[in-house]
């Protein structure tokens, strides 16, 4: 049984939400980095979408009762089974373009299989017609799907081998993030009966 912490994966999900620390992240498999448009312009060229949540669109056709029947469109929103979402920008243009990355991180009492189970859920979901939930500051960007998903696993050092031979025998990419277990400093407060003032 793997020794990864709720803590762990929580503190992941954090980083990894921040798009410094993706641009980071990304550095460890230099293929994924190449994709940014614009390293000086990181923050208008990677948006970062944790716990990314997609808007299936489909088409249901009405009763025909001639060729010119109108069609009616249903959409369903649905959380996808990944744990965030990197999707590139055009700096100058403000449009999504090229690629997207879709990351998992290990998750406490994850398997292999529980790990590609995501992996193929999301590959299914994305394969319909689809458009990115945008979050609130991106609102104004069009979150139209693209035409291919780069799948990124993001491992601990406590995750078992098998889990990295599976995905290596996959052919899928992933790297090992480090994690602070150091403690927090202990938060010292007042005793009762002491005024702020006295402090």
């Amino acid at each position: 049984m793997s020794s990864i912490k709720p803590s762990d994966y929580e503190q992941l999900l954090a980083r990894y939400s921040n798009h410094h620390q993706a641009v980071e992240l990304l550095k460890l498999y230099r293929p994924y980095l190449e994709m940014i448009p614009s390293m000086r312009r990181s923050e208008e060229s990677l948006i970062t979408i944790p716990l990314p949540v997609i808007e299936l669109r489909k088409v249901v056709l009405g009763q025909q009762l001639s060729q010119f029947s109108p069609v009616t469109a249903t959409a369903k929103t649905i959380l996808l089974p990944c744990d965030l979402a990197y999707l590139m920008c055009d700096p100058e243009w403000k449009i999504k373009m090229g690629g997207e990355i879709v990351i998992f991180i290990h998750r406490p009492t994850e398997d292999l299989s529980d790990l590609l189970a995501r992996w193929r859920q999301t590959q299914v979901l994305l394969n319909n017609d689809y458009e990115w939930v945008m979050p609130q500051y991106y609102q104004h960007i069009i979150g139209e799907g693209a035409e291919r998903i780069y799948p990124l696993f993001v491992l601990l050092s406590q995750t078992p081998a098998r889990i990295e031979q599976g995905l290596t025998g996959a052919h899928l990419p992933f790297v090992i993030a480090p994690v602070d277990r150091s403690p927090l400093p202990e938060l010292i407060l007042p005793e009762r009966g002491t005024e702020l003032s006295d402090l």
